[in-house]
């Protein structure tokens, strides 16, 4: 049987995502400069709930561009994510993406300390004599370590950007991340979906998918 499919040329097909991404949101608006970075979350993921649970702090995007015509480099605690970010683009402005899960020292300073990897990341990063980004997304321990480093005044970041998955401190994880603005005036966007206290248990034991279906209820 014959699939009919939709007619676009290559170079229309992401055109014409975010043109459906935009119908799909009804009307609604955002900030001019979180627009932009709201859609291509949703693209990505095809999660329309993005839309509710990106949190910006004040200048944040308009911070991170600076930060990388300034020569930032990105740190993050993801192949993946180091994979997907333009490093041409980086590179024009001097900075480069940086990702240091797979070092034999990071390995070796998470055994020694009986913390994980993506910690030792961040202790790493806090090392650079750079200016940094910072892209969590993957381990909560991550943000938690940041946290701390920030406030030890061992590292600051332009920009701080958190999605960390799992269900092991992942509540902790943001709950300490909303508060580095408030403490230490450090610039981030966040993914949020936090659930309350009585359902934290369930959050901990359902699967991802399941929990984000209504993400005004879980808040």
């Amino acid at each position: 049987m014959k699939i009919e499919l939709e007619q676009v040329s290559p170079h229309e097909i992401e055109k014409r995502s975010f043109e459906i991404i935009t119908e799909e949101l009804n009307g609604r608006t955002f900030p001019e400069d979180q627009e932009l970075v709201v859609k291509r979350c949703i693209h990505t993921s095809a999660d329309f709930d993005y839309a509710d649970n990106l949190c910006f702090s004040e200048h944040a995007v308009a911070k991170g561009i600076e930060a990388i015509r300034e020569g930032a480099c990105i740190v993050t605690d993801t192949q993946m994510a180091r994979s997907g970010i333009n490093k041409k683009v980086l590179a024009r402005h001097g900075g480069e993406a940086l990702c240091f899960m797979s070092d034999e020292d990071v390995a070796a300073r998470a055994k020694e300390t009986g913390s994980t990897r993506a910690a030792a990341c961040m202790e790493k990063a806090a090392e650079l004599d750079k200016k940094l980004i910072i892209a969590v997304g993957n381990a909560p321990t991550a943000l938690v370590r940041l946290y701390e480093l920030i406030g030890e005044g061992k590292i600051k970041p332009a920009l701080i950007i958190g999605v960390p998955v799992g269900f092991v401190n992942v509540v902790q994880s943001k709950e300490h991340r909303l508060r580095i603005v408030a403490d230490f005036s450090v610039n981030f966007y966040f993914h949020t979906c936090v659930p309350p206290p009585h359902r934290r248990l369930r959050y901990k034991r359902c699967c991802a998918w399941e929990y984000t279906l209504n993400p005004k209820a879980n808040r």
